[in-house]
Formats: structure tokens, C-alpha cells, sequence
């Protein structure tokens, strides 16, 4: 009998960022592995690609391993284990931990904004997962079936980002999750993949560039400065994990350097305080340079005088009766939901104030409509005017930008055969793989949902 194939098909990350989730089929082994099982997100008519059936049988699958902590790569691994999965879920600890506060997070906010729906997955699916995952350090190498190697390799996106290169011999097949928007303030770069023959990648910001990293750090300044001056709040929609802890980095520099003036600044994000925890216990995580500020300083990684962590729902409500010059970092992101709905009700139609968009945000998303320019949205069911100034800083992004992934894949042309593009809307995709061609002279395609591709490992 010929031998088979291996395949790799894509369920999802592909013509949009979100629901990363694809399916490696070994053809010596017969292994079924996924990569990632991320949720869909953005926009309500997602609902139903999440809760839809799954498009294998989950029992079938061998293993599952998870890139890094986001939702929108984490956030159907219960549901997964609900509908029969009950293989080995392989990552590195601080994603293992984050995951954990994320998803309970997430099921917390689902019954909290959908109280006549019932949630498709629960706690104890949340509790069956982490007790089949299984964590392992960078470079580490897991051995399985007929010689299959898969080596965990730091994509400096978030703590713990990890890119899986899958090995036979010689023959390599890596797939990034998201990739790092390297140098960063607190991350080890993204490393080199030399040597890969398949790359399944990202390509968020595919098709357009960040500002540098003084530049990005001026405009958070900027920002700052102009809304105190002006007397207003200052309001940063940010993801609860790496933007949040970067963008606290930033800020407690600034204080320490009397950059700013000094005002309150509410972490306003029981998730956010959580995995900024994480980022304390696995300092060895973060670059050296933040070592040894650790070192000389002791316990001082977001650590300073004017942050407030607001856990409680009443500590959060209190916020609004502080002095209007005030910084509030709150979830989500992409203001989908969470405590930033509440604090852009009160300060959106406030001249003084500012909204700072430093992440993605989603097509349909709320803070798309705000960043496209939208006069007024509607909040919580209550139509709200935009008065306030809204800006946008790219470069905090934790993404690499289009020069960067295209630098990225560079490094590894000689021995590439194909590249993957997913995880990215369709024009940044298919603009990436364009430039990959025409620069680089690689094989590229923007990957289409369900499409089955094989290749020789």
C-alpha cells in the first residue's frame, strides 16, 4: 500500500484573524494533531460558528497544541473537550495558566451579557481541560509515533507564545501562531526558523506597517499630556494579556522619568490584574533587560504610586467619581464587551477626553466603528455621541507588521517550499502571500476555509 500523505487542513483562522484551528494528519502515524481551537470574534453572527458542531469528530483527535493564551486561539479547547476530545493538550506553563483565567473570564462574561442563552461550555469543561494539559519549556522536543518531533520555539507575541515546529528527519513544518511585534519591551524576538520546508503563518497586519518604537512611545506620551492638559480621562481599550502589561510598562517609565504628569491610573480589568500576576511569576519569560530591572529593583514590575487595580465591580463604578484626569486600561480590546462599555458611555461624549485604540480591531467590532470614525454608536442599548478625541497607536500592537513577517520568512526562503497564509483578513492574506512571491520568490497562498492541503513530511 502507498504511503499517505500528511495533510494539514484549515477550520479556521483563515480569511479572518480569529478561530484559529487547524488539523495536522501525520500519514506515517496516523496522528491526528490540532493546532490551536480558537473562538470566533467580533461581531454577534459569530455566535453561531461557535457553538456550531466541530467540522472532525473531536474524539478522533491525538493531540492538541495551543500556540498561546488569546481567546481567539483558546476559546472552543472547552467545547472541544465537551464534544469527546480527551487527548494531550501540550503548551508552555504561563499559557497553561493564562488560559485558565481567560476562559473562566470569558464564561463569566458570556452568562453576564447573554443571561437567556446557555453558555456551550462550563466550568467543569474548563476543569477536564486543564487536567489533560501538559506543559513544556522552549526548545524542548516531544517525541511521538514513528519519529515525529515537535519542538516549542518562543514567538515573542505574548509570555509564553510558542511556534510548533514539526519534524521528521530533515523535513520541517512549522506552524507560528501569532508572531511578535519584536523588539519588545518585555519579550525575548521571535526566533529564527531556519531550516522550514512548510510555514503555516500569520498575517494580521499583512498588508501594512507600524511606527517605530520611539515613535509609538512619543504618541502614547502625546496622548497622556494633551488629555491631563485638557483636563479629560483618558480611555485604552486593551487586551487583558501583553498589550495591557506592555502599555503598564510604558506609563511606569514615564512616571519614573517624570515624562508625565503624574495622574491615577486605573487597571480596570480583574483578567488583566490576573495574567499581570502570571507575568510576574514567569519572569524568566521576559527579556533580559526586565530581569535585571527586577533584580536591581525587587518586587517592582508593575509597581508604582498612581495604579490602582480595581477588582471589584464597586471599585470599578467608583471610578467615575475620581478626578476626571485619570488613565483607565480596561477590557476589551476591541470593546466587544467588558468594563470599557461603561467608561466609554461616560467619557465618549466628553471634548476633553480620549479614546487610545492601541490594538486590532475587528471589522464589526465596536472599536473598528469608533476608529473608522463613526459619530455615534450605541452602547449598552443607549445611543452615544462621540465628542472625544480618538486616536490610534498601531505600533503597540503585538503583531508583526508586513515588513517584519515578510523579514521573517526571509530568513528561511532558501529551504521553503510553501507558505500557509492564515490568521488575517483576506486582503492583508492575500497581499502578504503576493509580496512573499514577488520579493522572495517562495510559494504562497492566503489559505481558504476547509481546504485540505498535503504535504511530503
Amino acid at each position: 500500500m502507498a504511503e499517505q500523505k500528511s495533510t494539514i487542513t484549515f477550520y479556521g483562522g483563515v480569511g479572518e484573524v480569529t478561530g484559529a484551528n487547524f488539523l495536522f494528519k501525520d500519514g506515517l502515524s496516523g496522528l491526528a494533531i490540532l493546532v490551536d481551537c480558537g473562538l470566533f470574534q467580533g461581531v454577534k453572527a459569530f455566535d453561531d460558528k461557535n457553538t456550531d458542531p466541530f467540522a472532525y469528530d473531536p474524539k478522533s483527535i491525538d493531540y492538541l497544541f495551543v500556540t498561546h493564551a488569546h481567546l481567539d486561539h483558546i476559546g472552543r479547547i472547552p467545547k472541544l473537550v465537551k464534544d469527546g476530545f480527551a487527548g494531550v493538550i501540550y503548551s508552555t506553563a504561563p499559557t497553561k495558566e493564562i488560559a485558565e483565567i481567560a476562559l473562566l473570564d470569558g464564561l463569566n462574561l458570556f452568562k453576564k451579557e447573554n443571561a437567556d442563552k446557555e453558555p456551550f461550555f462550563n466550568k467543569a469543561d474548563i476543569e477536564k481541560a486543564m487536567n489533560i494539559w501538559k506543559t513544556a519549556e522552549y526548545h524542548e522536543t516531544i517525541n511521538l509515533k514513528e519519529g515525529l518531533r515537535i519542538t516549542l520555539k518562543d514567538a515573542g507575541h505574548i509570555i509564553g507564545s510558542t511556534m510548533f515546529e514539526f519534524a521528521r528527519g530533515e523535513k520541517r513544518l512549522v506552524f507560528t501562531g501569532d508572531l511578535g511585534n519584536s523588539p519588545s519591551p518585555l519579550l525575548f524576538d521571535t526566533e529564527s526558523i531556519k531550516g522550514t520546508n512548510y510555514l503555516v503563518m500569520e498575517s494580521v497586519y499583512g498588508d501594512r506597517n507600524h511606527e517605530d518604537r520611539a515613535e509609538r512611545r512619543n504618541l502614547l506620551e502625546d496622548a497622556i499630556e494633551d488629555t491631563m492638559r485638557a483636563g479629560g480621562t483618558l480611555m485604552i481599550p486593551a487586551f487583558s494579556i501583553e498589550r495591557t502589561q506592555e502599555i503598564l510598562f510604558e506609563i511606569e517609565s514615564m512616571v519614573e522619568q517624570s515624562r508625565i504628569p503624574l495622574a491615577p491610573v486605573f487597571l480596570d480589568s480583574p483578567m488583566g490584574i490576573g495574567v499581570t500576576a502570571v507575568y510576574k511569576k514567569y519572569a524568566r519569560f521576559l527579556n533580559e533587560k526586565v530581569q535585571k530591572q527586577i533584580e536591581e529593583g525587587g518586587d517592582s514590575l508593575f509597581r508604582f504610586a498612581q495604579l490602582h487595580e480595581t477588582l471589584s465591580t464597586d471599585e470599578s463604578k467608583a471610578i467615575y467619581q475620581a478626578n476626571p484626569k485619570k488613565i483607565i486600561i480596561a477590557g476589551s480590546g476591541m470593546s466587544t464587551g467588558g468594563r470599557i462599555l461603561h467608561h466609554e458611555k461616560n467619557y465618549l461624549p466628553d471634548p476633553a477626553s480620549t479614546l487610545l485604540l492601541v490594538g486590532y480591531q475587528q471589522a464589526g467590532s465596536l472599536g473598528r466603528m469608533i476608529q473608522d470614525g463613526a459619530r455615534s454608536v450605541k452602547i449598552m442599548r443607549e445611543e452615544i455621541i462621540v465628542r472625544s478625541q480618538v486616536r490610534i497607536i498601531h505600533g503597540y500592537s503585538a503583531h508583526k507588521d508586513s515588513d517584519h513577517l515578510l523579514q521573517f520568512v526571509d530568513e528561511t526562503k532558501d529551504t521553503l517550499k510553501k507558505v500557509f497564509v492564515a490568521m488575517g483578513e483576506t486582503k492583508s492574506a492575500m497581499f502578504l502571500s503576493q509580496r512573499i512571491r514577488d520579493y522572495l520568490g517562495v510559494e504562497a497562498e492566503a489559505s481558504e476555509l476547509g481546504e485540505v492541503a498535503e504535504i511530503d513530511l
